[in-house]
């Protein structure tokens, strides 16, 4: 089981106690995560997205210091070193310069950008369960968490949109990400139950209904680690805008399939198929969104695997742990789509399947997908927003997977096969 926002508030408190042995923090705050169903890349180009809010979330807990002095500390074991930050906030107004460790820059960023400055002095304690990395926009519940933390030492207007958008620019200027609106604002604006189809150019967002019982949501992290700080992420965007610009478009929101088949003479080869995946990808999430409302799961799923394949393909940048994982999980029956989803070169994919095809979909990627990679998998199943880890779950499972590498590092494949043979006839 993943560790419940409760868990999150007790541990934070905790070495609240332990660091500052006062009493306990005046204040304790969350945001969720998110997945992304489809719309992958596209919110930069002004395009729309379709993702969810997580049961996964960031805890924040803290109190208001007198004086200007700053403390922060996470928990979180994939944060970069030191786990603890001290700064002093300026008097005169200028700006907190980004630095190390880079988790910090987050914070220091939602202070800056801040809507009702100035904010005293404090101390505060994050603590976790949103996976660094593994594309559940963990920074941008990380800056929303710390936004909310800040508007109960000192409200704003409580506008949420404008929340949103500051904790969108907290990430442009102090951890180096070009990133879209989207993350924040679904991390601000999530329903339970419901997906939303966010327009990023107008921030409009329309709920869409998610809470059919017989349909899962599920999430595998191929424990592959990003980061979208690195080039690959600013040199899609820079990529898009010079498709842009070619086409005379303000964003790729505004050009068609057309514009760009008439212009491909003056684009690369490499930009015009950047621009051929958020083209279409914006008209797949429109239709996927549509879909999802009329309950046509097959037709989801069927969007959801294209847009994998033009991440593969146009856009470049899944790997081949996602890839295996997307292909594993199309097998089984009772699967209706899978993707990878967030920024790629790692992290998670999502699937969309049946309830009653959980369990299987579970046990057939792990075992089609161990031999290959020898990578541990960790699963997520929404159900109605219910959220269950199931790693470690199928003792049975472990039994198999352990006679299958045994036999493996022995040098005996055809034992290794026969394990494997044995695991999935159990299975049926």
């Amino acid at each position: 089981m993943t560790t419940s926002v409760c868990e999150l508030v007790a541990e934070a408190r905790r070495v609240y106690g332990q660091l500052f042995g006062e009493e306990a923090p005046q204040v304790a705050v969350c945001a969720p995560g998110r997945v992304n169903l489809i719309g992958e890349h596209t919110d930069y180009n002004q395009g729309y997205v379709l993702p969810m809010a997580l049961p996964l979330v960031t805890v924040v807990v803290g109190s208001r210091t007198s004086g200007q002095d700053v403390t922060v500390v996470t928990t979180t074991e994939d944060a970069d070193e030191p786990r603890r930050v001290d700064f002093i906030l300026p008097s005169d107004g200028s700006s907190l310069d980004p630095g190390s460790p880079n988790w910090a820059n987050y914070v220091k960023g939602v202070v800056q950008h801040y809507r009702a400055p100035p904010v005293s002095g404090f101390r505060a304690v994050i603590a976790s369960s949103v996976p660094v990395g593994g594309g559940l926009s963990s920074s941008a519940s990380l800056e929303v968490a710390f936004y909310t933390f800040l508007q109960q030492l000192k409200p704003d207007d409580g506008d949420k949109v404008s929340k949103a958008v500051a904790c969108q620019q907290a990430e442009h200027t102090h951890a180096g990400v070009p990133c879209g609106i989207m993350d924040q604002f679904v991390s601000v604006l999530g329903r339970e139950q419901h997906a939303l189809l966010i327009d990023c150019r107008s921030l409009e967002a329309t709920p869409v209904p998610l809470a059919d019982p017989g349909l899962v949501i599920l999430i595998t992290n191929s424990n592959v680690k990003h980061s979208l700080a690195g080039s690959e992420y600013a040199l899609r965007r820079r990529q898009c805008e010079e498709a842009a610009s070619v086409l005379g478009k303000a964003s790729l929101r505004d050009a068609t399939m057309k514009d760009l088949d008439e212009a491909r003479d003056r684009l690369d080869d490499i930009t015009y198929r950047r621009a051929c995946h958020v083209i279409q990808e914006i008209e797949r999430t429109v239709q996927a969104a549509e879909a999802l409302r009329r309950e046509a799961y097959k037709e989801f799923g069927r969007l959801m695997v294209e847009s994998h394949n033009s991440l593969r393909d146009l856009y470049e940048v899944s790997c081949r742990e996602l890839d295996e994982l997307v292909s594993a999980a199309l097998e089984v029956e009772g699967v209706f789509g899978s993707r990878m989803t967030g920024g790629g070169f790692g992290g998670c994919t999502v699937t969309l399947l049946q309830a009653q095809a959980v369990d299987r979909t579970m046990l057939h990627i792990k075992v089609n997908t161990h031999m290959r990679t020898h990578v541990q998998r960790s699963y997520i199943d929404i159900s109605g927003l219910s959220l269950i880890w199931s790693s470690g779950k199928y003792i049975l499972q472990l039994f198999f997977l352990l006679c299958e590498v045994l036999w493996e590092l022995l040098g005996c494949k055809e034992k290794a096969l026969s394990s494997k043979s044995s695991f999935e006839q159990w299975l049926k």
